[in-house]
């Protein structure tokens, strides 16, 4: 019986940033299967936030490839790979803060919905209730506490039907208990969409990851699943035996 391998969403090739001669990111080769929740972990400056920025768009290669859907989008801007099935959240909230929270998702919803506004409220409707911020529909998100607006900048995102949901940090400001919904969240949002994940709160890695990356000084340290990492003795040494 041959056996089935997910073909990559996500691929780069030996992938590199400099910065005036300051290597960020070097040489990384990267693999992301349709369908997989991967986590992005490793030290603060191992390179996290620049690999992704490469990834998204929002931050020019010196070097290297990437390939999203079979196509090769090195060059393209940030809301090119968007249209194509690209979501990014930032590790700083990007709310508008001036706009309710329903404007906020219906103005990302627009993007991707056919159909009017009655089309683009249901779908407003569907994400808010997912991301358990339903009962604050016409709160200013300037007004939310910060965990919810990373909530509600989830939300934004999966309002376009992403291909590929790029989390950065989402945790981050998150109560216990809001915590425990992401986690729910993150195992109801794989079922449709594939999701890379940058995180510093090893819990959440550890249970919601189907595989993990580890970054150290710009290059890939380790890759496995989630008792592969916590086993491997250069992930502890470098990062793990930190916490």
């Amino acid at each position: 019986m041959v056996a089935v391998v997910a073909m990559s969403l996500l691929s780069t090739q030996l992938l590199s940033k400099n910065y005036a001669g300051l290597q960020a990111v070097s040489n990384v080769s990267f693999e992301l299967p349709e369908g997989q929740v991967r986590a992005l972990i490793g030290p603060n400056g191992a390179g996290k936030t620049t690999f992704v920025g490469m990834l998204s768009g929002r931050i020019a290669s010196t070097s290297g490839t990437v390939i999203f859907d079979g196509k090769d989008v090195t060059t393209l801007p940030a809301h090119k790979r968007m249209s194509m099935g690209m979501a990014y959240t930032f590790q700083i909230t990007s709310v508008f803060a001036k706009l309710s929270v329903h404007e906020n998702v219906a103005l990302a919803a627009r993007r991707v919905v056919q159909g009017g506004n009655a089309a683009v409220n249901q779908r407003v409707l569907e994400v808010l209730n997912k991301v358990n911020l339903a009962d604050r529909y016409e709160q200013i998100a300037g007004d939310l506490s910060y965990g919810h607006q990373r909530l509600l900048e989830i939300g934004m995102g999966l309002a376009q039907k992403p291909r590929l949901f790029i989390l950065d940090e989402p945790t981050q400001g998150l109560a216990e208990s809001e915590i425990d919904d992401f986690v729910e969240l993150i195992a109801e949002l794989s079922e449709d969409t594939t999701i890379l994940l940058i995180e510093h709160n090893m819990d959440v890695v550890m249970r919601t990851a189907d595989y993990i990356t580890v970054l150290n000084f710009g290059s890939v340290l380790a890759e496995g699943t989630p008792d592969e990492i916590r086993a491997n003795e250069s992930v502890q040494a470098a990062y793990l035996g930190n916490g």
